[in-house]
């Protein structure tokens, strides 16, 4: 049996809609566990999921595993789900809290910080409730669910991947499928195949949820536009380049 770590984030839709609808949700083959991102990091690395969705800052720790499939999380700028709140502008800024839930999302604000937008705040991990302590020269990352109410509540919004291509021209990657070199590639055709499916039917995945989602959500923009989810040659140069740059943080 495969274990599989499933993240339960909106732009994974697809990803789900697809494995149900082709019957991989009941197959005897798979078994399934949803975490946050982080959670489904650790789960990898602590040897309790075979294949996961994995944030890609934490590919360089994974020994034993490969990138599988020909999708991922991913943006052309853009994405609206990971974010940097504030009540003043960026050169205010004087203390980010680091969403608990990420760790992509926070490398990608430090790399901006450094090499864009050229601030020297102070990092600190959040806590439940922290973006209630939003306020003044304290500012927020925030991703996944949570940032669809968060740009209507704050003054200032940075779209992080929007950021990273204007100052990179290149998409970025936030998530890719992974495998333990022990799965053998036969063994994940159908769920790859599911996979790709249910990125094909984006909009349906869309259709199917979105009454449980206030209109502000615009899921079918959402997970048809902002979330690519195809990794192609140009995505994989921007994986690379951002491996290649948190490595000197």
């Amino acid at each position: 049996m495969v274990r599989v770590a499933l993240v339960s984030y909106l732009n994974t839709t697809p990803f789900l809609y697809g494995l149900r609808e082709r019957g991989l949700m009941q197959s005897p083959h798979f078994q399934f566990e949803a975490f946050y991102p982080s959670a489904c990091a650790a789960a990898l690395l602590e040897g309790r999921a075979d294949v996961g969705l994995v944030p890609v800052a934490v590919l360089p720790y994974l020994k034993g595993f490969r990138i599988v499939g020909e999708t991922c999380i991913g943006a052309v700028g853009e994405v609206r789900s990971v974010l940097l709140v504030s009540q003043k502008p960026l050169k205010e800024i004087k203390r980010i809290a680091l969403d608990y839930q990420s760790r992509t999302s926070v490398q990608l604000c430090r790399l901006l910080c450094r090499d864009y937008w050229q601030i020297e705040p102070e990092f600190f991990p959040a806590q439940e409730n922290y973006l209630d302590e939003v306020d003044g020269e304290t500012a927020a990352v925030v991703i996944g669910d949570r940032a669809f109410d968060a740009l209507q509540r704050f003054n200032y919004t940075y779209d992080l991947s929007e950021q990273w291509q204007q100052h990179t021209g290149l998409p970025f990657v936030f998530a890719v499928w992974v495998a333990a070199d022990s799965v053998q590639d036969q063994d994940l055709k159908d769920f790859l195949s599911a996979l790709s499916w249910g990125v094909e039917h984006a909009e349906l995945a869309a259709s199917e949820i979105h009454e449980r989602y206030p209109a502000h959500y615009d899921l079918k923009t959402y997970l048809s536009r902002n979330i690519s989810y195809t990794l192609d040659a140009d995505k994989r140069k921007g994986l690379e380049t951002f491996l290649q740059r948190i490595s000197t943080l």
